[in-house]
């Protein structure tokens, strides 16, 4: 089309729409991408204002955060941690078990009220039971298997062999026969064995010749089976079990699943159980029987290990400190049960309970479980232990262990229980009489 002009007003009028429109076309083409461009802009501009809002806040707060030694405080709830109650509980100058339900203490002009989880009447019953039983030394765990609270942690020195220590956490005891229960464990769970499986052995149960651990049977050989060697406590079976079909590898598999040479989690510092695993076929024997007195435990590590069996295979994690709480009564700390390890599966578990059940009815413990086992209270109570007994290395002292469980059929209010008892020249009352003893009481009163 052809515009015509008769004047140059009109002609610049013209000229004047023309580049507005121009601008106008440049423009539509142009908006998408300065959409993109403002955008952009728009959202750097408000993550710089935030972050730096942020920035300033969090190092704001930082240097107004409090700095304490020892107990550690949080910036808002002032809530304690499990780590910090090391810190808290030297305090109370434990060089005893703890006897009472409750504590008062103070650290850096705080004051702090810890409630244990020691139930002070089973407590006092214990003492007062292992100042009569005539040993020089003695120490008694009692757990509850299924959350890993101790209910009770006693312990009696004869006057002049005391070393200021709590005994139930120390390893400085041969933990004996007791290792049997990792020896029979390993041997179900990863070579297949069943409580009645047949085994052969010759000579007496409770020594450990080489000549009792050739592989061959011959015209002496005894046979019996899982269940009843482990009850009884034969030595030799057990010994030709870890030359044979256990070996190095799976016992020190098994040692390792049971918490053996490694820390274990508690409140108050607890010393580490170790072993050794040997090369050669009679070190082997030895580990796998316990007869040495090199593998080491503490009588809590043991009570830990008979909670596995009691708990279907579970070890949960050992407490003492149940709650701590401030001079207002806010509570600072509470304990969260956890599980700590699973060495065995659940039909292992039952199957070892099948074994440790035997050792109460017809194996080493039988007698000190007869009465609870006629008493009709305990019908309905599953009992189930394993013992130990070996000598110092001088042969001065009769180490004597019991490790047992005792469950209700109904799931609630089971307790583990290891007793050692370190008896001199004189037998006390043996750990096993004693375990009996706790059990009944616990259950009864």
């Amino acid at each position: 089309m052809i515009n015509k002009h008769t004047s140059s007003d009109t002609w610049r009028k013209y000229q004047r729409r023309l580049r507005v429109k121009n601008r106008m076309r440049y423009l539509l083409r142009r908006l998408p991408r300065l959409g993109v461009y403002a955008g952009s802009t728009f959202i750097i501009l408000v993550t710089v204002l935030y972050g730096g809002s942020w920035i300033f806040a969090h190092l704001e707060g930082e240097t107004r955060k409090p700095v304490k030694e020892g107990i550690r405080e949080t910036q808002r709830d002032e809530r304690l941690t499990k780590k910090d109650l090391s810190a808290l509980l030297q305090h109370l100058n434990l060089s005893q078990p703890p006897k009472a339900g409750t504590y008062s203490l103070a650290q850096g002009g705080v004051k702090f009220i810890v409630e244990t989880s020691i139930e002070p009447e089973l407590q006092d019953y214990i003492t007062t039971l292992l100042s009569r039983s005539k040993t020089d030394r003695a120490a008694v765990v009692v757990l509850k298997p299924d959350t890993g609270r101790i209910l009770a942690m006693a312990q009696f020195e004869k006057q002049g062999t005391g070393d200021d220590e709590i005994l139930a956490l120390k390893a400085d005891f041969p933990a004996a026969s007791l290792f049997k229960i990792i020896s029979a464990a390993a041997a179900i769970e990863a070579k297949g064995f069943t409580p009645d499986r047949t085994l052969a052995y010759r000579g007496k149960k409770h020594t450990l010749y080489k000549s009792q651990l050739k592989k061959s049977n011959g015209r002496y050989t005894i046979k019996t089976n899982l269940k009843k060697a482990f009850s009884g406590s034969i030595n030799p079976v057990f010994g030709k079990m870890g030359i044979y079909d256990l070996g190095k590898d799976v016992m020190t598999e098994y040692a390792d699943k049971f918490l053996f040479n490694q820390s274990i989690p508690f409140d108050l510092p607890l010393d580490v159980s170790t072993i050794q695993v040997p090369d050669d076929d009679y070190g082997l024997a030895e580990i796998a029987s316990g007869f040495n007195k090199k593998t080491v435990i503490s009588p809590l590590h043991a009570a830990l290990i008979t909670a596995a069996v009691a708990n279907n295979g579970d070890i949960m994690a050992p407490w003492l400190v149940g709650k701590v709480k401030d001079h207002t009564g806010k509570v600072l700390y509470r304990v969260t049960p956890s599980k700590l390890a699973s060495p065995l599966n659940p039909n292992t578990a039952g199957y070892m309970k099948v074994l440790m059940r035997e050792t109460v009815v017809s194996g080493t413990g039988r007698k000190a479980f007869r009465r609870l086992r006629r008493d009709k209270r305990f019908k309905n109570i599953a009992l189930g232990a394993k013992t130990g007994t070996i000598n110092d290395e001088l042969d001065q002292y009769k180490y004597d262990w019991i490790t047992a469980y005792a469950l209700p059929v109904t799931g609630d209010g089971g307790i583990c229980i290891t007793i050692l008892a370190v008896h001199g020249k004189l037998l006390g009352i043996r750990a096993s009489e004693l375990a009996g003893y706790v059990i009944k009481h616990h259950f009864s009163s």
